[in-house]
C-alpha cells in the first residue's frame, strides 16, 4: 500500500504566512482594537517587517525580527502571532534547505513546537487549526512517533480535516502502534468511504490488510480480509493467492488436513485457477490418495488439455494409468449406492457422495450428501460443504448457499465462507 512517508514542504507551506491581520495599515489596527485582536505594540513592530520579510523568503532579515517579536510577548494574540511567524520561518528554512541539497534529508522537527502553540492556541481559526494538526501528525509520522501521530490526525478528522491521505497514513500509523485492529477498521472505513463515491479502493488496501492481519496470527480478520479482497477482485490469479494464503502452503492462516485442502482444490478448480503442473499433480494425487480415482483423472486431463501438465510428466502418467485400473475394479457406484442407502451408519453415504462427486455427478453426490446427513455418524459440517460444492457445482446456487451456512465448525466453516464468496462472483 502506497502511504506517504515525508511530508511534502510544498504542501506544509500551502496556507501561506499564518498572521494575515499584521498587514493591516496601522490605522486600521487602531480602529479594530476595542474588538478585534489585542497585540502587544513592540510585537507589532517586529512582526510586520518580519512578515514581509518571510514572503520574500529573506530568512536572514526575518529571524532576528521573529525571535523580538517572541521576547515582547504579552498576550494570548502575542502569541499567535509569534508563533505564526515562528512557524512560517522555520517553514521557510526547510524549504530553502531542500532546495539547496534536494537529495539531503530533511529535519522537520523545528516545526513541532510552532505547530504544537497553534493547535493550543484558541485564536488560531479551525481551519488552520485542523491543518496544522495534520501536519503536527505528519511530522510524528514521518518521525516513527507512531501513538503521537494517531493523536495529531485523530484530532485533524474531528476538526473536519479531509485531505484523501488522512486515512491511509492513520492505518498505517495505527498497524506501527500495535493496535492492528484499530488500522483494518480505519482501512475498511477509507474503502467504505471511496465506495460511496463511486471509487474501487485499489488491491494494496487489500493485500496490506491482509498481509498484516496475518503477520500478527489475527486469523479471523485475516479471514475476512480474504473474503473481501476476493469478493472486490476476484480475478483466477487473486483466487489462488488467497487459497493458497488461507490454507495451501507452510504458515498458512489455518492448518487443514487433507480432506479440508482437497475442498480448498476443488474451489480452485471452480474458480480456474489452477496455475501450473503442481497445482494439477498435487490436486490428483490428494483426491487419488482418497480413493477418488475418477476425479484425479479428470484433473490430470484438464491440465494436459490447458498445457500445464507436460505430457512428459512421469507423475502424470503414473496417476493416470493407476486412476484408469481402480475406476475398472471400482466397477459401477449404483451397487455401493444401493448398499449405503439400506446402512444405520452415514459412513457408505458420505463416501459414496464423494464418488460421485468426483465423477461429476453432482446431482447424485446432492441426493447422496443428503441421505448421509439423516443417518448417524454423519461428520455434518464435512458433509455439507460437499453437499454445497455439489450444488453449486450443478448450478443451484440458493441450495448450496444454504448448505454452506450450515457449516459451524472451524476450520469448515471458513471453507464454506470461500465458497460462498466464489457464488456471489458468479453470474
Amino acid at each position: 500500500m502506497k502511504i506517504a512517508s515525508r511530508l511534502a514542504l510544498a504542501a506544509l507551506l500551502a496556507t501561506g504566512v499564518a498572521a494575515p491581520a499584521l498587514l493591516a495599515p496601522a490605522a486600521a489596527q487602531k480602529k479594530a482594537k476595542a474588538t478585534g485582536p489585542n497585540y502587544s505594540p513592540e510585537v507589532v513592530k517586529a512582526a510586520q517587517p518580519a512578515q514581509t520579510a518571510l514572503q520574500a523568503s529573506d530568512v536572514a532579515t526575518a529571524e532576528p525580527l521573529v525571535a523580538q517579536a517572541e521576547a515582547a510577548v504579552k498576550t494570548d494574540d502575542d502569541k499567535y502571532i509569534a508563533a505564526a511567524l515562528r512557524y512560517n520561518l522555520e517553514a521557510v528554512k526547510l524549504q530553502a534547505a531542500q532546495k539547496a541539497n534536494p537529495n539531503a534529508p530533511v529535519d522537520e522537527t523545528s516545526l513541532a513546537k510552532p505547530l504544537d502553540a497553534l493547535i493550543a492556541l484558541p485564536q488560531t481559526p479551525q481551519a488552520d487549526k485542523a491543518r496544522y494538526a495534520y501536519r503536527r501528525g505528519a511530522l510524528a509520522f514521518n518521525g516513527k512517533q507512531w501513538p503521537v501521530a494517531v493523536q495529531y490526525f485523530n484530532q485533524a478528522k474531528q476538526l473536519g480535516y479531509t485531505d484523501p491521505n488522512l486515512g491511509l497514513q492513520m492505518v498505517k500509523a495505527k498497524a506501527e502502534a500495535g493496535d492492528m485492529t484499530g488500522a483494518t477498521a480505519e482501512l475498511d472505513a477509507e474503502i467504505q468511504r471511496l465506495a460511496a463515491t463511486g471509487q474501487k479502493a485499489p488491491e494494496d488496501y487489500y493485500r496490506y490488510a491482509i498481509a498484516q492481519s496475518n503477520k500478527r496470527k489475527m486469523n479471523a480478520e485475516t479471514m475476512g480480509w480474504l473474503k473481501k479482497y476476493i469478493a472486490a477482485y476476484p480475478t483466477t490469479k487473486n483466487w489462488r493467492d488467497i487459497l493458497v494464503t488461507y490454507g495451501l502452503q507452510q504458515q498458512s492462516v489455518a492448518t487443514l488436513d487433507n480432506a479440508q485442502k482437497i475442498d480448498l482444490f476443488r474451489l480452485m478448480r471452480a474458480a480456474g485457477a489452477l496455475n501450473d503442473q503442481y497445482d494439477y499433480e498435487e490436486y490428483a494425487q490428494k483426491v487419488y490418495d482418497r480413493g477418488l480415482p475418477a476425479e484425479a483423472q479428470a484433473v490430470i486431463k484438464e491440465g494436459q488439455a490447458a498445457g500445464k501438465v507436460p505430457a512428459g510428466s512421469s507423475n502424470a502418467r503414473t496417476l493416470l494409468a493407476d486412476s484408469a485400473t481402480a475406476i475398472r475394479n471400482e466397477g459401477s457406484l449404483s451397487a455401493t449406492e444401493t448398499r449405503a442407502k439400506a446402512a444405520a451408519s452415514a459412513a457408505l453415504a458420505t463416501q459414496t457422495g464423494d464418488a460421485y462427486l468426483g465423477s461429476g455427478n453432482y446431482a447424485k453426490a446432492a441426493e447422496l450428501y443428503r441421505l448421509a446427513l439423516t443417518k448417524t455418524g454423519a461428520n455434518a459440517d464435512e458433509v455439507n460443504t460437499r453437499l454445497g460444492i455439489a450444488l453449486a457445482r450443478g448450478g443451484d446456487k440458493a441450495g448450496a448457499t444454504a448448505a454452506f451456512a450450515a457449516v459451524k465448525g472451524a476450520p469448515r466453516a471458513d471453507i464454506a465462507g470461500l465458497w460462498t464468496t466464489w457464488l456471489s462472483t458468479q453470474a
